[in-house]
Order: structure tokens, then sequence, then C-alpha cells
């Protein structure tokens, strides 16, 4: 079989390393991905990792017309960010959400094309694009020993702004360790891997609490963004988010209750006119976690609309966060 994609392609698009099968990459694994079902995936890998190569002003303009397309075709997205936009600013006029939801997804084409930066980029390109701000809130919190949670949310610069904080610290000796989510596809999944293993201790799966825990114990700053509709179980309470009852995650709190690791926000900010991004740490919570569930999960839920309110448009809107209601309440969506 005739393939367009050899060791030399990879090498050439990918880096040497792309064939290592060394235990801090992992490789990619051949020839399974050589077989005709994992080329439209190769393509985009090849596309995005060209597009890396131009101007950060270029990508960004190359992200947002992407966002514009995806408005359009994407229907059944663009209509849950719809919904989520009416319930938490029914304050707008419905031209200023329709102006809002246009510029959010502007926002996600770029965070698809900044995909390709965060995992080929060199180092110094990113560091030179991320302002790091707070950063002695996480050096005071690692003093105490027990690692540290570093609470997100689904903002649209996440991953690229996630790794440029992992470029920062991992010549310390509090590298990042962050979590992933699996994939269908091998391809698809394996670059996953190998992007976010670039600068960090470890990567794991979202579910894997022995590795998240791990880390802690090693001193590790550990990323976490609890902010999804996981459904109704036993580590899910309702708690206001915008005013409208959520089903909101209480493991943050259980954590760091368990652990003893303190909890410092962390927020990747786009900054305006291509000038790169602010990468911005927040004093640890105080009085944290307490006991009481529902407390605890309305204090995470405010901490990331005061985030939101200041930067609407870069949250992810078009997630279902309200799919999971109280009982007797119809469905939103």
């Amino acid at each position: 079989m005739v393939t367009p994609f050899t060791s030399r392609t990879i090498q050439v698009c990918f880096g040497p390393a792309a064939l290592s099968q060394k235990k801090t990459r992992t490789a990619i694994p051949f020839p399974e991905t050589l077989k005709p079902k994992y080329w439209p995936a190769w393509f985009g890998f090849l596309l995005l990792s060209s597009i890396t190569r131009l101007p950060f002003a270029w990508q960004s303009a190359i992200g947002r017309q992407l966002g514009r397309l995806t408005y359009r075709v994407a229907k059944k997205r663009r209509k849950i960010a719809e919904i989520n936009l009416q319930l938490c600013f029914p304050q707008l006029s419905p031209e200023a959400r329709t102006q809002l939801l246009r510029q959010n997804f502007e926002y996600i084409g770029m965070a698809a094309i900044e995909t390709g930066l965060s995992w080929w980029g060199p180092k110094q390109r990113l560091e030179a694009l991320g302002k790091i701000t707070g950063m002695e809130h996480l050096e005071q919190a690692l003093t105490q020993g027990k690692g540290v949670i570093l609470l997100t949310g689904h903002l649209t610069s996440l991953d690229i702004g996630g790794q440029i904080l992992a470029a920062k610290l991992c010549d310390t000796d509090h590298p990042l360790q962050v979590m992933y989510k699996r994939s269908r596809n091998i391809l698809v999944e394996t670059m996953t891997k190998r992007g976010r293993e670039r600068f960090t201790r470890r990567i794991f799966v979202r579910k894997d609490l022995r590795r998240f825990f791990r880390g802690l114990q090693e001193n590790l700053p550990t990323w976490y963004a609890p902010d999804q509709d996981f459904g109704r179980h036993g580590n899910t309470v309702f708690a206001p988010f915008f005013g409208v009852s959520t089903a909101t995650l209480t493991t943050t709190a259980r954590l760091s209750k368990k652990t003893g690791a303190p909890i410092v926000p962390y927020f990747p900010i786009r900054l305006p006119n291509d000038q790169g991004y602010e990468i911005r740490l927040l004093p640890a919570l105080e009085n944290f976690p307490s006991n009481d569930d529902i407390e605890d999960a309305r204090r995470i839920n405010h901490l990331l609309e005061q985030i939101i309110q200041e930067y609407p448009a870069q949250y992810l809107w078009l997630h279902r966060r309200f799919k999971t209601r109280p009982e007797g309440e119809a469905s939103v969506y």
C-alpha cells in the first residue's frame, strides 16, 4: 500500500522526537497509524503544523476565519451556546448576545489553531507570548509541600495557557502535571498526549485519581477544571452558576480536604490585538474547603463567574453546562 506519510515526512513536520521510543514521550504507533482511516487526521495535523510556522498574527487571523466558518456550519453547537448565553446574560439584548456569540466562535477557532502552537511551537516563542502574573501565589502555596491544585475553567485559551505555564515550570523543582481526555482515534490521542508531555512531569486520564494524588504527594502543581456537567451522582450537588441551578462537582473540595493541597485559581486570558496571553494566578483560597459541599461548590462557581464576567467571549459556551436539571425541571436544551 502506498502511503503519503513516511518516517521522513513525519520527522520533517513534527521533529525527530516524533519517532522516539523514550518513556518521556509517547511514540506514534507505527505502522498502525499509516492506515488510510488515519489519513484525514494526518492531513489535519500536517496542516496545523505548517500554520504554526506562520507569524502569530497570521495564525490568529486564520483561527478567526475558522471560527466564523464553524459558526455557520455547527448549528447544533451554536444553538447550545445561544441557550447558555440567554441563561447567563438575560440582561443583554438579543443583538448583543449574537455579537458575543460570534466573537466566542472566533475565539474557539483561534483555540483550535493555537493547539498546533502549544504542541509544536518553540519554547522560547511560547514564553514570549505569555505574561504570567501572580507567580508568587503559586510559589507560596508550594512551600506547604502538599502540592497545589490549579483550579481553572474551560476558557478558550486553556490549552495554550497551560502549555505556557508548563514551559515556565519545566526546569524547576515543581513541573506541572496535567490530565487529558481519551480519544477513540489512537492517532489523535497520541498527538494529544505528546503535546501535553512536552513540558510536564506527568499526564494522566481524567478519572485516574491515583496519579492525581501521586503528583500532589510529590509537591507538584496539578491542573484541574471541574466546570463540566458529568450528570447526577454522588460527587455532584446543585449550586448557582450565573443564577442557574447547576450540577457542580464536589471533587475540588474533597481532593483538597483529603490531601491538604491548597487551591490556587489560575486563568489563561487572551489579550487583545494579538498581543499574546496573560496567565493569571490568584491567591490560594482561604478557609476552603468548609464542611458544606453546596457552599464550596457555590464558591467555586462564583470564582469562575467573576472571570467570565470580565471576559465573557472567552468561555467555552458550546458545551452543555446545564444539561442535568434538578428533579422536576425540564431540559433547557
